[in-house]
């Protein structure tokens, strides 16, 4: 464990029982039946604990887009090849891809991190060149990465979630980029919540059935050789993660110490969400679900994190897009609880008067 990460961990604290016990009270006195508003309150009430307000405002909501290839790409696991990778990358930065649309929406900025693309991006103002090493090494044949790229992925997160947050970001979404990683997700996920590969395995891009079956036996293969250790979240990154992971894992963990709420994507994120708290089981208050993922194996990853979406909305797109839409909900659900008036203060007789 290096210092940056060990002391993130340290710095990661309870929820505050006391801004939550206040935000709980104003939601029973709002303009409507007690609980009227369901899931926004709890919301309302878990972001107030996050953010040590009883009254929190979100208002520079950030996504962080992370991209980086996978050697196991080269196996045909994924309808797409890899030259996706870098060309959606340039898409993210003049503003085209689905997360721009749906950023622009909300009101975020989106910050596109280079952590392993297997080619030489363009210099670019709004680019991150954090490049680890020209993707990681095929997982079905060894380890994707060593220890130390391992620990250098989530300590870039943890680097770049901070200087966005010092940037005044009160509100973080993460997304990923690169073809081939939901391979490596679902080795995650087979491993820590120690499913059947062909349980949480899913068609990713839109593989077709024999395709399917070839990337679970990969899996199968890759589990068998590296021997992830479960109990080592390190070790499971290491061996068959991304660095777009890991560094997403960084991500969730250095927002967790700085109190910010992270609203994770799908099947990516939730990957990265598994590591993380596998790091640090106390940085699992800070996350927020956005939805379900059509991916078979997201189910399993937000029942061992013992997440609920906020919504299920068939999305397999990646990038952060899920995490967008979650934001509006959250930007929605402090509002309400900011904004509305009390039954005192609209004037209005409350329950049983």
């Amino acid at each position: 464990m290096t210092a940056l990460l060990d002391s993130t961990i340290h710095a990661i604290q309870s929820l505050d029982e006391t801004a939550m016990r206040a935000a709980r009270a104003r939601q029973d006195q709002l303009t409507k039946p007690q609980g009227a508003l369901g899931r926004l309150e709890s919301l309302s009430i878990q972001i107030a604990g996050i953010t040590h307000a009883a009254r929190p405002r979100l208002a520079q909501p950030a996504l962080l887009t992370f991209a980086a290839d996978h050697g196991v790409a080269r196996q045909g696991v994924s309808a797409y090849p890899a030259e996706v990778t870098p060309a959606m990358v340039m898409n993210f930065l003049h503003g085209g891809a689905a997360i721009n649309v749906l950023a622009r929406h909300i009101g975020a900025r989106v910050v596109v991190a280079d952590l392993g693309v297997a080619s030489d991006l363009p210099t670019h103002p709004n680019l991150i060149a954090r490049k680890i090493a020209y993707g990681t090494r095929d997982l079905s044949a060894g380890a994707a990465m060593s220890r130390a790229q391992a620990l250098q992925a989530i300590e870039t997160g943890i680097e770049i979630v901070a200087h966005e947050i010092e940037r005044g970001a009160d509100v973080i979404g993460t997304g990923d980029m690169g073809i081939g990683n939901t391979t490596p997700s679902a080795a995650i996920v087979a491993t820590i919540t120690q499913r059947p590969v062909a349980e949480i395995t899913g068609r990713g891009t839109g593989i077709d059935d024999a395709g399917l079956k070839h990337k679970i036996a990969l899996i199968e293969r890759a589990l068998a050789l590296n021997q992830p250790d479960r109990s080592d979240a390190l070790d499971v990154l290491s061996k068959v993660g991304g660095f777009e992971i890991g560094g997403l894992a960084g991500v969730m963990l250095g927002a967790a110490a700085r109190r910010v709420p992270v609203v994770i994507d799908g099947f990516i994120s939730g990957a990265a969400a598994l590591i993380a708290c596998g790091i640090a089981p106390s940085a699992q208050p800070y996350l927020i679900a956005a939805h379900r993922s059509v991916e078979i194996g997201h189910r399993a990853m937000l029942e061992h994190l013992r997440l609920v979406p906020l919504f299920d909305l068939d999305l397999r797109l990646g990038e952060g897009t899920g995490a967008a839409l979650g934001i509006s909900l959250c930007c929605a659900a402090c509002k309400i609880l900011d904004e509305m008036a009390t039954f005192d203060e609209a004037g209005v007789a409350g329950k049983n008067q």
